[in-house]
């Protein structure tokens, strides 16, 4: 994975935010609407691809879209920039590949304290019964 050539087919859209900014929010577009096309990116491999396609299955749309938002700052460019470093974060996060889990058995030395251990616990439980006159 590129970053610098999957950041140039990144497409950005100012759109007008919401919340706090007395007088100025109506004047300007501060929020950020980044949209990334998985299907046609030529900076990533057909295998990545797919593995973002099924990692990422829930935040694409139908087109097979990333879309973004962000409107933390009252600055566009600040708000440029989170949104590029939280997809870029996303896609880096979603291509790690999980490590094999190797089944392994227990040591034979922590077999025998757990079974001593069982054994202890149910002697003291056994010593609280009332005993049994037979």
């Amino acid at each position: 994975m590129h970053s610098s050539e999957i950041i140039k087919e990144l497409k950005f859209k100012a759109i007008r935010s919401s919340g706090a900014g007395g007088q100025h929010v109506n004047k300007t577009s501060s929020k950020i609407e980044l949209t990334f096309d998985l299907e046609n990116s030529l900076a990533l491999s057909d295998k990545e691809k797919e593995t973002l396609k099924e990692k990422l299955a829930s935040k694409l749309t139908k087109e097979h879209q990333l879309i973004i938002f962000c409107e933390e700052t009252r600055s566009q460019h600040k708000n440029k920039e989170l949104a590029i470093k939280r997809f870029l974060g996303l896609l880096k996060t979603s291509l790690i590949k999980p490590k094999k889990r190797r089944p392994t058995k227990p040591s034979r030395s922590s077999i025998l304290k757990n079974v001593e251990k069982n054994k202890r616990n149910s002697l003291k439980k056994a010593l609280r019964k009332k005993p049994r006159l037979d």
